[in-house]
């Protein structure tokens, strides 16, 4: 009887699921702009399947700005790719883009600043693991639920 060794990828291969941040610009101030985060599967971006996460308006992007900055520096890219301007999407690293999608997702339906970035910041201390699960549970189909039990999880009021 022969073993069978299976070989592992290399480290230098686009990992099966990822996650692209897009700039928005707002049509009324070419200066602010909104973003749009997608899951993409597949190695490629030519052959890769992307479904739409989460969307956050220029409004929004000023109380969470923090924590996109956070997760484009943990993908390897400088905070200065952000901005109107840019066209191409941004690849995040997995976990990066989970923390991300998760912030914005949860923060999406606030209004008051403060609040917004008491949740965010709430995403940001958890683990790793943490944000994974309540990713699934906020993508899933009980999401709405999922959503409003981590806004009263990580808000004061």
């Amino acid at each position: 009887m022969t073993a069978t060794v299976h070989a592992l990828p290399s480290a230098r291969t686009k990992p099966v699921r990822s996650f692209e941040l897009t700039m928005r610009s707002d049509p009324a101030r070419p200066d602010r702009y909104g973003i749009l985060v997608q899951e993409t599967y597949g190695r490629d971006r030519a052959g890769a399947l992307a479904r739409k996460i989460a969307v956050a308006p220029a409004a929004q992007i000023s109380h969470v700005l923090e924590h996109v900055v956070a997760a484009v520096r943990a993908s390897g890219y400088r905070p200065t790719v952000l901005g109107p301007q840019r066209r191409d999407p941004i690849t995040l690293d997995e976990a990066a883009g989970v923390r991300l999608a998760l912030a914005l997702l949860a923060t999406a339906p606030l209004t008051r600043g403060d609040r917004i970035r008491t949740v965010a910041g709430g995403i940001a201390a958890m683990s790793v693991e943490e944000t994974y699960y309540w990713y699934a549970l906020c993508v899933g189909p009980r999401s709405s639920a999922a959503r409003r039990a981590i806004r009263a999880l990580l808000s004061d009021a």
